[in-house]
Formats: structure tokens, C-alpha cells, sequence
């Protein structure tokens, strides 16, 4: 019988990334975990907070996401963060460059978003910045606080807001921010073009506040379609915008407006930080925080011991045999990201993605059959205890209002999947299937290294098209490093037929921003008519009626599935663990009381497991 320490919070999202969408490791978690001793489960000895889970799966309501505060806060202290990675950060700790959703978690501790949202991912007026709406959605106004000031001493201003628009729609901006939530504003395309030297609809009327003018109406823009991150203007100014990824100031230096700010940063490895007294809600009760990466292999021992405080990025392989450490505490919530199988369909061209009719996985019905052959659910239930499960659409459940839980999704049908690769032509040559004209078909296929789970999760996936005669192989016989692995997808890489990988969502739904037809981050390349319209109609005016955007992204997800350029695998659950000794704190979308500013340690010396 397996027991675990039931969480007694509940939680918040500590950033969500708005507009942002981080690529996220699929396969990083720790298969390998090691024991962790023995001593009885629970919270010092005390049972009330147990629940028994005799077949040891869990699901959500499992957890709680909010920590909040439970003891006397000793005065400062530091806190160590640990995320959880078989590789290194890549260290694009710049909020309009960095695309992993490591350095996301890096820059989370430093920097702060302008605007704050609910549940629904609608704008709340607790943030930075607030907003008011014209009537017709063609205008608003946004004002910003007068008391927030980067770490460097300079004065937030209103124009570091819209400078960031400036670089993202810059003609040799390198990065993969520009979208239709950054062409909504008027001038943009002109700007972005090259015909017009600033964005013509931004009127600043002082240094909190500025006239926004759009070039459309979208409803986008009143659930998180915004930019949040501000852009210090005097820090970049003299900085050529094809060099700032890669400028000291991103790599070495970054700078922010949040609770704490940098002070050392090891390359790759663990980040610095020291509380910033003057932050706008206040000194946070930490003196610093120690941020570090460690493999998956070796963050048991360190949760066990109190070597860490706070881990992100939590393996969730390992929770069976973490849950029940002495020492714990855990909130968890439906994760942002999830993991999907994506299809090479074209190229990257001129900042459009560019299908290509004849690409060896141009035929859905192939796409459609190897999505059947994958048994999620077992998956799900063999190599993460429940806490991830088979997915059914594109739009993630952590999009609550616009997920479709009716939708059917593309069922695992081994007889189906046979069935229709026999229709569409795919006839045995050998041991295999072969194209409809007869020659020999071998795709390739690009997936990630970890531990041994993500070994034995891409073996079963290979295992299971082999089960519907199609000749799956790994791209140059092995997986590859996350930045490697993502760089190669990005490039557009010619030996790459399909690919496992994972997306973590921000607040905006609008799918143009992932699978768009000038979407960089659309890596399937994949685009047509119908799609583009599905997608022009959730940016519509009428879209700004609820019921009318939820039957359009409803009509979206059952048409991505029809198509399937890529096919959502799985959901997740993010169970998150701290030591005992650390309270106020919270992932819980929409609650807005918790952040990094909030966190305080109970104890001097971190609780020990069996102690």
C-alpha cells in the first residue's frame, strides 16, 4: 500500500509566461530515482494529513496549489531553488529572446510582468499596469505604476513598455516573439517592414502612460494578448538588435524590475540572487536565493537531505518514491505544458512557414495512423503514476475555459491505425510498409535525451509504429540534447521527419501564436486555407463574445486533429516539492497575492527526511 504526504495548500501560478511560449524538455525527467530510506510517511510523524492510494496512481485532486503561511519567518535566510534538467540552462535570460522554459524559470526570480490576470486569463488592475478599454475595443489606455524602478536604479517608464514592442518588430530582430499579438497594434507591419522608423500606434502622453491604438479589434488582447515584459530602453539603446541574444546583457548581466536581482551567474549551471530592497511590493523577506540545475539522477538525495528548498521542473517520475519523505511538502496544479508528436510539413521562408506538398509526412492519413499506435494512457500510468495522461486536443486543459473535454481526440486504435494505412496504400515491402508508389519508407525521428525514462519512453513509441508496419528510426541512432535537439528542429533540419518534443502555453490561447502561418515557433511549417481562417475568426470582433470564440476554438481543435500537422500526446500534472521550512507560496493561476516576494523560511536550518 502506497502512501504520501497530502499537500494542505492549494496553488498560483508564480509567472506564467504571458504571450511567452517556452519549449520545454519531454523526456527530462528522472528515471532513475534513487531509494530514499525509510522512516514513516507523513508530516513529523502526524497522520492526519495522509491519504492511502493503494494502486498508486494519482490525479489532481491529489493536490493543492497554494502553500501559504504557516509559521513565524525567521529573519532572511536564503533560499535554494533547484531546477531539475539533464542538461544546462541555455542562458537567454532576456524576455524577448529566450525560448527554454529553464531560462524562463531563471528570469521569473528577477523580472516582473507589466499586467496581472484572473483565473480566465483576463486582465486585473493588481499588477504594474492597468488598462482601459474604448467601447470598441480599437483603443486603450494603459498606465503604469510611479514607484518601480529596475535593479539598476533607473525609473520604470512607460516607454520601456513599448520599447520592447520596438524590438520584437524589428527588422533584424533574431528571435521568435513576432505574432499577430505584436502586429495587433497599429503601425507594426509598417515598422516591422522597414517602411516606417516608429510604431504609429503608440502615443506616449508622460513617462506612466501611453494611448494604444489597434489595427484591429481581437479579443486576444483582453485575455493576456498583450506583451507583459518591460524593456529597458537606456540598458539596449546603443545595442545593434541583431546582437542583444547574444550580448553580455542577456548572457552575464540581465537586469530586471522583479524581488531579487542577479548577482552571479555560472553559464549553464546556477544563478546568484540577492533581494532588492526597493521592489514595489515591498523588501522580500528572503536575503537572497541560490539557483542551481541538477540531473534528475541526483535531486532525491537533495530534497532528502535539505540540500534544496524549492525544486521546479520536477521529475514526475520520481514522485512514488519522493512522496512520502518526512520532510515535504507539496503543491501541484495542471501544468501549462504538454507534450505533443510534430511532423515536418515544410519550411521556414521569408517569415512564413512554407508547406511542402510532397514532404515524405504530407499524408494525414499516415500522421493520423501513427498518432493511433501510441498508447498514451498506458504510458501515463506505467512511467509517471497518473500524473500524465492521455491528451485529446491542441488547447491544453490549463486553458480551462477554451479546452474541449468533449472532443474525442485521436484514440489509440492499433486495428484503426491498420486499417487506415491500408486504405491510403501503405502496403507491407518486406517486414514494412512501403509509400503508395511502391518505394521503401523510412522515417526519421528526432526525440530528446534524459534519463532512462525518456529512453524507454521514445523505444515505446518507435515499438508501437513498428506494431503498425511502419520502419521508424531514431535520428542518427540516438536522442539528442535539449539545445541541440531544438536548434536542429528550428533550422528546419532536412533529416528530421518527425519529432517528440513539448510546449508550454502562456495566457494567450489565440493559436496563431504556435501554429500560425508566420509563427516561427510553428516548427511543423504547416498551413492552409482553412486553418488561417479558424484562426483569423478567434481574432475576430465577434470573437469577443465567449461563447461565439469557445465554438470557434472548439471548431479548431476538432480541425487540427483532422489534420494533424501535430498531435497533442499528453497532459500534465506539476507536482512540485519544498522543504517544510518554506512558506507563501503558490502556482495557482489568477491568485495574484504570492510571488517570489512572498516566500519566507520558518526555520533557520532546512527539515531533514526521518528527522
Amino acid at each position: 500500500m502506497k502512501k504520501f504526504l497530502k499537500p494542505r495548500y492549494y496553488l498560483a501560478p508564480t509567472l506564467v509566461a504571458a504571450l511567452a511560449l517556452a519549449a520545454c524538455s519531454d523526456n527530462g525527467d528522472g528515471g532513475s530515482s534513487e531509494g530514499t530510506g525509510g522512516g514513516d510517511s507523513g508530516n513529523g510523524g502526524e497522520t492526519d494529513d495522509l491519504i492511502y492510494n493503494e494502486d498508486g496512481i494519482y490525479s489532481i485532486d491529489d493536490f493543492e496549489p497554494t502553500k501559504g503561511e504557516e509559521g513565524e519567518a525567521i529573519d532572511g535566510g536564503t533560499l535554494s531553488v533547484a531546477s531539475v534538467s539533464s542538461a544546462e540552462f541555455e542562458g537567454t535570460l532576456n524576455p524577448v529572446f529566450y525560448m527554454s522554459g529553464f531560462d524562463a524559470d531563471v528570469i521569473e526570480i528577477f523580472h516582473n510582468y507589466i499586467f496581472t490576470w484572473d483565473e480566465a486569463f483576463n486582465y486585473t488592475d493588481d499588477g504594474i499596469g492597468q488598462i482601459e478599454w474604448s467601447d470598441d475595443y480599437l483603443s486603450a489606455t494603459v498606465t503604469i505604476r510611479d514607484d518601480v524602478t529596475w535593479h539598476d536604479g533607473e525609473p520604470l517608464t512607460i516607454d520601456d513598455w513599448t520599447y520592447a514592442y520596438e524590438i520584437i518588430a524589428h527588422p533584424d530582430y533574431t528571435g521568435q516573439r513576432y505574432g499577430s499579438n505584436i502586429a495587433v497594434i497599429e503601425g507594426v507591419t509598417e515598422y516591422q517592414a522597414g517602411e516606417a522608423d516608429e510604431i504609429s500606434g503608440f502615443n506616449i502622453v508622460d513617462d506612466h502612460t501611453v494611448e494604444v491604438t489597434f489595427a484591429t479589434a481581437s479579443p486576444a488582447t483582453l485575455a493576456g494578448g498583450l506583451w507583459s515584459y518591460p524593456y529597458p530602453r537606456h540598458v539596449w539603446e546603443d545595442i545593434p538588435v541583431d546582437e542583444q541574444a547574444e550580448h553580455e546583457n542577456t548572457r552575464v548581466n540581465p537586469i530586471g524590475i522583479g524581488p531579487f536581482k542577479v548577482e552571479s551567474i555560472v553559464p549553464g549551471e546556477s544563478v546568484t540572487y540577492s533581494a532588492y530592497e526597493d521592489y514595489w511590493q515591498g523588501a522580500p523577506q528572503l536575503d537572497g536565493i541560490d539557483f542551481q540545475v541538477y540531473n534528475p539522477d541526483v535531486i532525491g538525495q537533495a530534497m532528502q537531505s535539505g540540500a534544496v528548498d524549492l525544486v521546479l521542473n520536477y521529475p514526475q517520475t520520481q514522485f512514488a518514491d519522493h512522496a512520502h519523505m518526512t520532510n515535504l511538502d507539496w503543491v501541484g496544479r495542471i501544468d501549462r505544458s504538454f507534450s505533443y508528436i510534430g511532423f515536418k510539413l515544410g519550411t521556414w521562408e521569408d517569415g512564413e512557414n512554407v508547406p511542402d506538398p510532397d514532404a515524405k509526412m504530407a499524408d494525414p492519413d499516415l500522421r493520423r495512423a501513427m498518432a493511433m499506435a501510441i498508447d498514451n494512457d498506458t504510458l501515463g500510468i506505467e512511467m509517471y503514476n497518473g500524473l500524465r495522461y492521455a491528451a485529446n486536443t491542441i488547447i491544453p486543459p490549463y486553458h480551462a475555459l477554451y479546452h474541449d473535454e468533449t472532443n474525442e481526440g485521436i484514440p489509440f486504435d492499433v486495428d484503426a491505425a491498420n486499417q487506415l494505412l491500408d486504405d491510403a496504400g501503405y502496403e507491407y515491402i518486406g517486414d514494412f510498409r512501403g509509400t503508395p508508389d511502391g518505394d521503401d519508407l523510412t522515417i526519421s525521428f528526432a526525440a530528446m535525451s534524459g534519463d532512462a525514462t525518456a529512453e524507454a519512453v521514445t523505444q515505446f513509441q518507435i515499438q508501437s509504429w513498428e506494431e503498425i508496419g511502419l520502419n521508424v528510426e531514431m535520428l542518427e541512432g540516438q536522442t539528442h540534447e535539449f539545445n541541440s535537439f531544438y536548434d536542429r528542429v528550428e533550422e528546419d533540419d532536412p533529416e528530421i521527419d518527425v519529432y517528440t518534443a513539448a510546449w508550454g502555453v502562456g495566457s494567450n490561447v489565440d493559436p496563431d501564436g504556435l501554429w500560425g502561418p508566420t509563427s516561427p515557433s510553428n516548427y511543423t511549417r504547416y498551413t492552409d486555407e482553412t486553418a488561417q481562417d479558424i484562426i483569423e475568426r478567434g481574432q475576430s470582433v465577434e470573437a469577443f463574445d465567449v461563447d461565439y470564440r469557445q465554438d470557434v476554438y472548439n471548431e479548431w481543435q476538432e480541425y487540427f486533429n483532422e489534420v494533424a500537422p501535430a498531435v497533442a500526446q499528453q497532459y500534465r500534472i506539476a507536482p512540485t516539492p519544498m522543504n517544510q521550512r518554506v512558506n507563501g507560496y503558490s502556482i495557482e493561476v489568477g491568485n495574484n497575492d504570492y510571488g517570489y516576494h512572498t516566500i519566507y523560511l520558518s526555520e533557520e536550518t532546512p527539515a531533514v527526511h526521518g528527522e
